[in-house]
């Protein structure tokens, strides 16, 4: 599944690990937007990147990329079943959905937390994570590489 595929439903379950990256709203935008702070990196490059990190350690990894936090809620509960973990930037929904929280929670399935940015040094608002408590880590501040990371350990930790 490709990130432009919102619409979509994650696909039935295969003998291999499946990972689902999930990108929240505005990511659709990376290497436009603010290129200053979020870089230039397009998210169609960070999608293939973690789509080729999968198949090198023979999982299967689905990208997708929703704006809306009820289309993020949907996807994610469908997905569930079908994955092994997450890996997610809910961007600005850090900040605002417990749907999104309660939504992964409910799959039983372990997730990380990523964000190009150092949360941290932004504006005050965005310090605070509905999903931080619960996730299995949190990578930020590397820009597409937080990316990288977040999926690298969360396939060490799922085996």
């Amino acid at each position: 599944m490709s990130s432009a595929s919102s619409a979509a439903t994650p696909v039935a379950d295969s003998t291999r690990r499946r990972v689902a990256i999930v990108h929240g709203p505005n990511l659709n935008l990376l290497g436009s937007r603010e290129p200053e702070k979020y870089g230039r990196v397009t998210l169609t490059e960070i999608d293939e990147r973690l789509r080729a990190m999968g198949a090198a350690r023979e999982v299967d990894v689905e990208c997708i990329q929703l704006n809306g936090e009820g289309e993020l809620v949907t996807w994610i509960q469908q997905a569930g079943p079908h994955v092994d973990g997450f890996v997610i930037n809910p961007a600005a929904y850090t900040h605002t959905s417990v749907a999104i929280r309660d939504a992964l929670l409910a799959t039983g399935k372990p997730f990380v937390e990523v964000h190009l940015t150092n949360v941290y040094a932004r504006e005050p608002f965005r310090h605070h994570s509905f999903l931080s408590d619960v996730a299995l880590g949190r990578v930020m501040g590397f820009g597409a590489l937080s990316y990288d990371l977040g999926l690298t350990g969360l396939l060490d930790r799922l085996g």
